[in-house]
C-alpha cells in the first residue's frame, strides 16, 4: 500500500506547480513528463508483473505525452506494446511531440480499432488530463465505454479520463481504472463524488519536484487521517464523566433509526444515552438497547429532564415532518446545548425556515442538502460537493458533514475528505449510526470540528471493517458492532 500525502489541490494549482518546477527551478518539461511515465510504468509492473501486452491509449496535451513515455520504456522492456492515438500525433506541441516522436523511432502507432482491448493484458489510460472543461463524446466516448465493458486492468495516467479532476464530476462518462498514478500534488476531486470509484487505488508520485513549489500553493482540503484521538481512559472512570446524549425521533414506524442511534452514541463511548421518541415506541426501543432510557412523548413535548445533565441534543433520526416532530424540533432549538441534527430536523429547519443559535453539526446526505440550498436535486449537490459545503455552513453555520462516497466536513476555515469507506454501506440506517458516533464524541468533550472530522472516520472505517471484502448485505446494526474495535485501535 502505497502512503499518500495529505494535502489536496486544485488541478489549477498542480499545474502552476508543474510551471514552477519547470520555470522557477530549471526542470525541464521532459524531464518531468520521462519521470511521469517511469512511474507509471514502474507501478504497472509492480503491480501486474505477468503482463506481456500493454496497450496504450494517447489523447492531447501532456497525458499523450506521458503515454508515449509509457510505450517506449515498455518496448524497450521487451514487452508487446500497441498505441492508440485519438488525435494526429503530429499536432502535439512541445514535450508531447518531443515524447511522441521518441515513441515514433520504435515502432508505428496501431490503427484505432477498440478490438485491441481484448488482445491486451494491460489498458494505459492517457485519453484525458485535468484539463477537462466539457463532458466527452464521439471516439473518445466510444473508447471509455470499451475499456468499462472489458475486464482487463486499467492504469489511469494523473486522473480517469473522463473524471473532472476538481469535482469528482464524472463529465458524460469516465474511465474506471484499477490503480490511478497522479502526479506532483494530489488533485481533490479524485476523493469525492465518484472519483473513488473512478480512480480505484490512487499511487502518488511527486517526481521529486522541489519543496519550494508547495509553498506558495494552499491545499483546498486535506485527507482526514481516520485518527479518533480519544484520550485513554483513567480505571477510576465512571458513567458521569464520559457526558450524556439526549437523543430525540423515532417517530411512527421509524422506532428502528433510533435505536441505530442511540447503540452507536454508547458504542463510541458515550456514558449515557436518553431517548425521546414516541410513546408507541418505548418498549421496542428499550428492549432493543436497555443500555439507553427511554421516554415517550405523545403530542410532543419534552418531559421534564434536569437539563443541565445532558451534554448535547442529538436529533432528527426517524423524527418525521409531522407537527409532533416539528413541535419537538422547536423545543429542542430553544435549548442552551450543543446539537447535532441529522436527517428530517434539517428538512423542518428548510421548510419551517428555523434558525439554529447555539453550536452544532449538521450531516445531510445529499438529498437533504439540496433541500437545504433549495437545489433541484441531489445531483445537483454531486455537481460540485466542495462547493455546495460552502454554501451550506454560509447558510447554517456550524460544521457540515456532506455524507456521501468522499464524505466532506466544513467549518468555515478547514475542509476535510473522508479517504475511507465501503460500497457496502449504501443501506437505511447508516446515517443513524453517524449521528450516533458523533453525538457521543461531542459528549464525550471534542470540540465539533473535531468529533466530526474523528466520527466521520470511525464510522467509514467500522464500515469498511463490516464489509470486509463484500460490496452488499452489510446492516447499519453490523457497523456499530464494529465501532468498539474501531476506537480501541
Amino acid at each position: 500500500m502505497h502512503t499518500l500525502p495529505t494535502s489536496l489541490y486544485t488541478p489549477e494549482s498542480v499545474r502552476r506547480m508543474d510551471q514552477k518546477a519547470i520555470q522557477g527551478h530549471g526542470i525541464p518539461g521532459y524531464t518531468l513528463m520521462r519521470r511521469a511515465g517511469k512511474a507509471v510504468l514502474d507501478v504497472l509492473l509492480e503491480h501486474y508483473p505477468q503482463a506481456k501486452k500493454i496497450l496504450v491509449l494517447c489523447g492531447a496535451g501532456n497525458n499523450a505525452g506521458d503515454g508515449y513515455v509509457i510505450a517506449r520504456l515498455a518496448q524497450q522492456k521487451g514487452m508487446d506494446v500497441r498505441v492508440v492515438s485519438l488525435v494526429d500525433p503530429e499536432k502535439l506541441q512541445g514535450d508531447a511531440h518531443q515524447a511522441y516522436l521518441q515513441w515514433h523511432e520504435l515502432a508505428e502507432l496501431s490503427v484505432s480499432d477498440v478490438a485491441l482491448i481484448n488482445d491486451a493484458d494491460v489498458v494505459v489510460d492517457a485519453l484525458l488530463g485535468t484539463g477537462l472543461v466539457r463532458n466527452v463524446e464521439g471516439a473518445w466516448l466510444n473508447w471509455i465505454d470499451a475499456i468499462n465493458y472489458s475486464d482487463k486492468p486499467v492504469i489511469s495516467v494523473d486522473v480517469p479520463s473522463g473524471l473532472d479532476a476538481l469535482t469528482g464530476t464524472i463529465r458524460g462518462a469516465a474511465v474506471v481504472a484499477n490503480i490511478t498514478v497522479t502526479f506532483i500534488a494530489l488533485k481533490s476531486g479524485l476523493f469525492t463524488a465518484s472519483g473513488k470509484a473512478c480512480c480505484g487505488e490512487v499511487v502518488f508520485d511527486s517526481l521529486n519536484v522541489p519543496e519550494l513549489v508547495y509553498q506558495e500553493e494552499a491545499p483546498m482540503a486535506e485527507l482526514l487521517s481516520g485518527n479518533h484521538q480519544l484520550p485513554k481512559r483513567r480505571h477510576d472512570s465512571h458513567k458521569g464523566m464520559y457526558g450524556h446524549v439526549l437523543l430525540i425521533g423515532g417517530n411512527d414506524g421509524m422506532p428502528g433509526a433510533v435505536i441505530l442511534t442511540a447503540k452507536a452514541a454508547l458504542r463510541s463511548g458515550a456514558g449515557m444515552v436518553t431517548v425521546v421518541t414516541r410513546l408507541e415506541h418505548v418498549a421496542a426501543v428499550a428492549a432493543a438497547c436497555p443500555e439507553a432510557m427511554v421516554y415517550g412523548s405523545t403530542h410532543g413535548d419534552l418531559p421534564d429532564f434536569k437539563m443541565d445533565k445532558i451534554s448535547l441534543v442529538a436529533i432528527g433520526p426517524g423524527l418525521g415532518m409531522d407537527a409532533w416532530a416539528h413541535r419537538l424540533l422547536v423545543q429542542a432549538l430553544a435549548l442552551e446545548l450543543a446539537m447535532v441534527l441529522d436527517a428530517d430536523a434539517l428538512n423542518l429547519v428548510a421548510e419551517k425556515k428555523l434558525h439554529i443559535k447555539q453550536p452544532h453539526i449538521i450531516t445531510p446526505h445529499p438529498g437533504e442538502a439540496s433541500v437545504l440550498l433549495s437545489r433541484e436535486s441531489a445531483a445537483n449537490i454531486q455537481v460540485d460537493r466542495f462547493t455546495a459545503i460552502k454554501e451550506l455552513h454560509e447558510l447554517m453555520g456550524g460544521v457540515v458533514v456532506l455524507k456521501g462516497s468522499g464524505s466532506l466536513v466544513f467549518d468555515g476555515e478547514q475542509m476535510g475528505v473522508c479517504p475511507l469507506g465501503s460500497p457496502a454501506m449504501a443501506v437505511a440506517g447508516m446515517g443513524d449510526v453517524l449521528t450516533g458516533v458523533i453525538a457521543a464524541f461531542v459528549a464525550q468533550g471534542m470540540a465539533l470540528t473535531q468529533a466530526a472530522t474523528a466520527g466521520v472516520c470511525v464510522h467509514a472505517k467500522a464500515g469498511e471493517l463490516a464489509a470486509d471484502a463484500d460490496m452488499r448485505g452489510v446492516l447499519a446494526s453490523d457497523v456499530i458492532g464494529r465501532i468498539r474495535q474501531v476506537i480501541n485501535l
